[in-house]
This record gives C-alpha cells, structure tokens and sequence, in this order.
C-alpha cells in the first residue's frame, strides 16, 4: 500500500438514503408503493369480514 492510499479515510459502502423531493424520484415512488399495498390489505380485509366484494360495499353492484 502507497502512502497515499494509507492516508485517506476509509467510507463505508452504504446506500444512500433518498430524500422527499418533487417529482418522479424513487422516494417517491417507494412510498407510493407502499401506501398501495397497505390500500389493497384493507380491502381484503374488508371483502373478508364483510363477505361483499368492493362493489357492492359501495352500493354499485346490488
């Protein structure tokens, strides 16, 4: 190792972290995601104690 090489800090070999923007960014993207699947896990639970497909809960279909 050269004495340079030697002097210089190491850094560690992380992501980083996305922060809130506007726009298409990928923070974004992941916390559109997120709060999707949190949406499509409360309709079937809804379907599942309810035993009416969405449609229908709403009064569309009868």
């Amino acid at each position: 190792m050269t004495d340079a090489a030697a002097s210089e800090p190491e850094t560690p070999n992380t992501a980083a972290e996305p922060t809130p923007a506007f726009g298409w960014t990928a923070y974004a993207e992941r916390i559109n995601g997120r709060f999707a699947m949190v949406g499509f896990l409360a309709l079937l639970i809804l379907e599942f104690f309810t035993h009416q497909d969405f449609f229908t809960w709403i009064g569309l279909l009868n």
